[in-house]
């Protein structure tokens, strides 16, 4: 069947149901249900509490140019 076969109610089905599957694509968490390694999650708890306790990180602009990025 081509589109120019479809009636306007069947051609607005097949445009809901193309954007429902492409929307849930989009929001679907491809890392739901997978673990966090115990040491990324102790860098990640560590990272915070320096945060938290005033400490600086490095700036955006000195990572994107040790990442040779033009910032």
């Amino acid at each position: 069947m081509q589109v120019k076969d479809l009636t306007v109610e069947e051609l607005t089905l097949l445009i809901q149901e193309t954007v429902a599957d492409t929307l849930q694509d989009l929001l679907t968490d491809i890392d739901e249900g997978k673990q966090v390694k115990p040491a990324l999650k102790q860098e990640l708890i560590s990272s915070l509490a320096r945060t938290q306790s005033g400490e600086r990180g490095i700036a955006a602009e000195e990572v994107a140019n040790r990442l040779g990025l033009n910032w």
